[in-house]
């Protein structure tokens, strides 16, 4: 027979016993960390890059004297706007004017010459049909009319090239422009083929850049080019690359390229510093941010979000580019997929992720 008291007892103890478990802690639910994530997409171009550079002239032309002498006037000055035929400099004419004059006499005294010439064959041929002349004679006379003719013909040629020296001691420009610098001042005795003054023709004007040669294969030749005033964005045009150095610069190991401008903004002044800015060609692979990268069995390794699971596994991949900023995948991953981009350091493999944000 059990006794009432011990009963009771066991009645209390087994009461606390199920009030205690009523109580109890579930057991922890794991710790679910929210991602960023990025869409793994092929870009169909290449980064953007630029570059520092100038504007030229499109057509710069050093015009020089063809002879030698004292300059005793030069009539523009930098920035002076010229046009076809308007004398910029001038020599001191004296000895090419003597030379014409000198000419002139040779010329005048030739002619003469042929005049008496021309007579004495005339009465030749008359003399030696009437029987009056010989036939020695008459081949002497004509003889002596052909030479006068030659002469003559020597003697204008001189004075054609006097005439020409005396013209050439001034100095003409060829094409409207402007100049953009000067070479000598009046008094100055100079040379034949000496730069005078330098013409910045108005046929347009270059974005003239240094590209080093690791660009040169990954801009396109037909690409188009962005410039802009660096001291001033607003002021802006586009062009295409007219011509490209076939030699590297020694000092620099860049290659000298010329942007023809399809339009220029007179902002654009020649000598301005421009900034010009295109895309390199587009790569194979999938361009990513280089904070998605981890490692995998010491290779490179990227955590790939199941939309459907939210699941993350981690994905070895093959790197064509690794950079500071950005990494270019061509093994591993499929366009489309989700890559955390954020916290993958702490991410364990089959951990369900919760998408905070995926960028495009």
């Amino acid at each position: 027979m059990t006794h009432p008291v011990k009963s009771a007892a066991a009645l209390a103890w087994l009461g606390l016993a199920l009030l205690g478990a009523c109580h109890a802690k579930p057991p922890p639910t794991p710790d679910i960390r929210p991602v960023r994530t990025v869409v793994a997409t092929a870009r169909p171009e290449g980064e953007p890059v630029s570059l520092t550079g100038h504007i030229r002239a499109r057509t710069e032309e050093s015009v020089a004297f063809r002879v030698d002498g004292r300059m005793i006037a030069r009539r523009v000055d930098v920035g002076q706007q010229v046009q076809p035929g308007q004398v910029v400099a001038e020599l001191d004419p004296q000895n090419e004017q003597n030379a014409v004059q000198a000419a002139e006499a040779k010329l005048a005294a030739a002619q003469a010459v042929l005049m008496q010439a021309r007579n004495d064959y005339a009465r030749q041929q008359v003399l030696v049909r009437q029987g009056w002349s010989t036939h020695v004679q008459f081949d002497a006379a004509e003889q002596a009319f052909h030479s006068a003719e030659a002469n003559v013909d020597a003697a204008g040629a001189l004075l054609r090239i006097a005439k020409d020296l005396l013209d050439y001691t001034q100095l003409r420009a060829d094409s409207a422009g402007s100049v953009t610098a000067t070479g000598a001042e009046a008094g100055e005795v100079v040379h034949a083929g000496q730069m005078i003054v330098t013409v910045a023709h108005d046929d347009g004007a270059d974005a003239v850049f240094d590209v080093p040669a690791s660009l040169m294969r990954q801009v396109s030749r037909d690409a188009v080019i962005d410039i802009s005033l660096t001291d001033d964005p607003s002021v802006r045009a586009t062009g295409q690359v007219r011509e490209v150095a076939p030699q590297a610069d020694p000092v620099t190991q860049s290659f000298r390229v010329k942007v023809g401008l399809a339009g220029w903004p007179k902002a654009m002044r020649l000598g301005a510093t421009v900034t010009g800015q295109t895309r390199l060609l587009a790569t194979d692979g999938i361009e990513l941010p280089a904070t998605v990268l981890t490692a995998a069995d010491d290779r490179p390794a990227v955590w790939v979000v199941d939309p459907a699971t939210q699941e993350v596994s981690l994905r070895p991949v093959g790197l064509r580019q690794q950079g500071s900023s950005t990494i270019v995948v061509v093994d591993g991953l499929k366009g489309g997929e989700l890559v955390v981009s954020a916290g993958v350091h702490a991410l364990r493999p089959v951990e369900k992720v919760p998408l905070a944000g995926a960028a495009p």
